[in-house]
């Protein structure tokens, strides 16, 4: 085996090459801490993107910038994460949602009736 592999730096490099690659599109997102460091951050142009990010210098919080001034965090509206009847709610209405109530316990008293307890 020691013949075959003369020459080799096993694990220290590649054989593919980046020929015929073609990478997501990005965006560079500039930040700026109270202290006044300014860095960027690289994202995917599709992601959402953050409106603070935590200073690798001095650890507080950096604001983002747009236009080389920084972004009202006021105006910002993130409620936080969303809850599984916030979604519920993106997918239907609260009329299809009673309606489905209404025949949800209708069959759950039918089966009640009958003298099936579960389903």
């Amino acid at each position: 085996m020691a013949e075959t592999m003369r020459g080799m730096r096993l694990g220290a490099q590649s054989l593919e090459t980046d020929a015929g690659v073609e990478f997501s599109p990005r965006v560079t997102v500039d930040f700026q801490c109270p202290e006044g460091h300014e860095f960027n951050l690289v994202f995917a142009a599709t992601a959402e993107l953050p409106d603070t990010w935590e200073c690798k210098k001095c650890e507080q919080i950096a604001v983002r910038l747009e236009n080389g001034l920084p972004i009202d965090l006021a105006i910002a509206t993130d409620d936080g994460p969303r809850t599984h009847y916030d979604m519920v709610l993106e997918r239907r209405s609260r009329e299809e949602l009673e309606e489905l109530l209404a025949e949800v316990l209708a069959d759950m008293r039918a089966r009640r009736s009958a003298g099936k307890l579960t389903a």
